[in-house]
């Protein structure tokens, strides 16, 4: 069994996530969103609020699972038996970032492989920070995220 990791913060979870986690669904048995939780880390959502998103916007597929973790991502691979971590790649910058990392990881466990999967270009300038922001000062995100993850959006 193909079984792939996409981990981040989803803090929150965007439209480009989305759209890599879709795109990346008919390469795998299984793909488990993974939600790292950094306590060190100001989260603008609960960790329990960004899974609850992630499984209202992949509710009808049978080969998504979210879980949360803590600590290296590469243990987190083990425990769940992945042998593929996804990436999404966004710009350049995203790029070198991502290749060390993946680089990084690759020593720490050769038998995992890090997919990179490039942002379509409408969504490349979507990221969570931004939308963290936005909503912040209380702007319309309604462009930058998923319609199921409104519900779950602290309110104005």
């Amino acid at each position: 069994m193909k079984i792939a990791l996409f981990p981040g913060s989803f803090d929150p979870l965007t439209i480009a996530h989305a759209d890599i986690l879709k795109r990346a669904l008919p390469l795998f048995d299984k793909i488990i969103v993974g939600i790292g939780l950094n306590s060190s880390k100001q989260s603008f959502l609960s960790g329990e609020v960004r899974q609850q998103i992630v499984e209202a916007v992949f509710h009808d597929f049978d080969n998504v699972e979210v879980q949360s973790y803590e600590g290296l991502t590469v243990d987190f691979c083990r425990k769940i038996n992945a042998t593929y971590m996804i990436r999404g790649i966004r710009s350049v910058g995203d790029f070198e970032y991502e290749r060390a990392i993946s680089q990084i990881n690759q020593t720490m466990m050769p038998e995992v492989e890090t997919i990179f999967i490039l942002s379509k270009p409408q969504y490349s300038a979507v990221s969570s920070t931004i939308v963290r922001d936005i909503l912040r000062n209380h702007g319309d995100v309604t462009p930058f995220l998923p319609k199921e993850a409104f519900p779950f959006l602290p309110q104005a």
